[in-house]
């Protein structure tokens, strides 16, 4: 390659846009990780990383300044901010939780969606039991106490025993104020929040789904050299739509940036396997043959929150003849990071499911910093990669439609 060439291709200024997953935390948390795992990486890997404040509109981000390569990049970030509407859809009482326990679990294993899920990975599957179980346990612990203490009531008069329920309500307070150390509530509120209509967005999803379609498309309007795109979790599966609506609205212009989209610790198939889920499941199968993006999934079977190595496409059942996306890698947990560090984390699931935007001791190819601060585009970077030998793409979704 000369060095013309080299110089055309090489990413001067980009713009990044994460959009989180079900999270109902403040944004700044993002920043935070950001500049705390970006100086821990810089140091293992021998380049520079700094932070400054946001140059760009928008909400919340900030710009990153990246030497790295022999080249200086300069990156424009901003997190697509949804944590009002997570938060809004949390407020639950103690009671409304456990209707929606109920009904969630109903959804799942009425349409057949759990067992077909069960035939992928078992450790997502496990992650959405663990709040049905742990809600369930809690309950029958605060019946269990409410039992022997009407048992001891009973022996003043037997009237007095049904005054043991009074501990049931202050026992399950207790639990949904510890939910910090559980995450019982959160994710149960994180499985219901798609369930409840079978796989349709709600309404006011979809609306800042389409603001963000917007601000997208204006960067894509820009002086950047790449738009890069960033699902975590669930804000996988709203990324595809996003860019599916970008895409098929015309909204990507001809010798405009590079547009990339980065998938981390996808979910897709939680959502896609759900019987209305006719919005998703069109959109998996149209971004899957585009060539105005280039679209890499990294799991890492150590991530028991996440569908690893599954091609959401293609487990989804709505594979086209023609599917080019995406290409699927693993960030293999057990090999990037040390064993002391993978001994701490190994336990730590929720903390593994933000492992992708945190530093490795030993990264291979897949380096969030490099990906995101460095001089090249995505498909410069993964372009010649192909998906790993072990990803699952048959097809185990029996709700394949594209449209009610």
């Amino acid at each position: 390659m000369s060095s013309a060439s080299e110089a055309r291709q090489t990413v001067r200024r980009r713009r990044v846009f994460y959009i989180p997953g079900y999270d109902p935390i403040h944004p700044r948390r993002y920043r935070e990780l950001y500049r705390k795992e970006g100086a821990e990486q810089a140091e293992i890997s021998g380049y520079e990383i700094a932070l400054s404040p946001k140059q760009t509109g928008g909400p919340f981000g900030w710009h990153v300044e990246g030497r790295m390569d022999g080249a200086e990049t300069r990156a424009e970030f901003e997190v697509l901010v949804w944590s009002d509407i997570v938060r809004d859809s949390m407020e639950q009482g103690i009671a409304a939780t456990y209707i929606q326990l109920a009904r969630t679990a109903w959804t799942y294993i009425a349409s057949g969606a759990l067992f077909r899920l069960m035939q992928l990975r078992k450790g997502p599957v496990i992650a959405a039991l663990y709040p049905v179980v742990f809600l369930i346990v809690q309950l029958a612990l605060a019946l269990a106490l409410a039992w022997g203490l009407g048992r001891a009531l009973g022996l003043v008069h037997p009237l007095a025993a049904w005054g043991g329920l009074i501990v049931v309500p202050f026992v399950l307070e207790w639990f949904r104020k510890q939910d910090g150390k559980f995450f019982a509530y959160y994710l149960m509120h994180d499985y219901a929040y798609s369930a409840q209509s079978k796989g349709e967005n709600p309404p006011e999803l979809e609306a800042r789904m389409a603001a963000f379609s917007d601000v997208i498309a204006e960067a894509l309007t820009g002086d950047f050299d790449e738009v890069l795109v960033v699902g975590h979790s669930s804000g996988a599966h709203l990324g595809v739509s996003i860019l599916a609506d970008l895409v098929r609205g015309g909204r990507v212009p001809e010798g405009g940036p590079a547009l990339g989209f980065l998938t981390l610790g996808q979910v897709v198939p939680m959502v896609s396997f759900l019987p209305e889920a006719w919005r998703l499941r069109a959109d998996l199968a149209y971004l899957s043959t585009r060539e105005e993006l280039f679209w890499l999934d990294v799991t890492a079977p150590g991530d028991g929150c996440a569908f690893a190595l599954c091609d959401p496409v293609a487990v989804s059942g709505v594979a086209p003849e023609d599917q080019r996306w995406p290409i699927a890698i693993s960030a293999a947990f057990t090999q990037t990071l040390s064993a002391a560090r993978w001994q701490r984390l190994k336990r730590r699931f929720f903390r593994l499911h933000f492992q992708y935007l945190c530093a490795f001791d030993h990264p291979r190819d897949y380096d969030y910093f490099r990906i995101t601060a460095g001089p090249l585009t995505l498909a410069q970077r993964f372009g010649a990669r192909g998906s790993s030998k072990s990803l699952i793409t048959r097809p185990v979704n029996i709700y394949t439609s594209l449209a009610p």
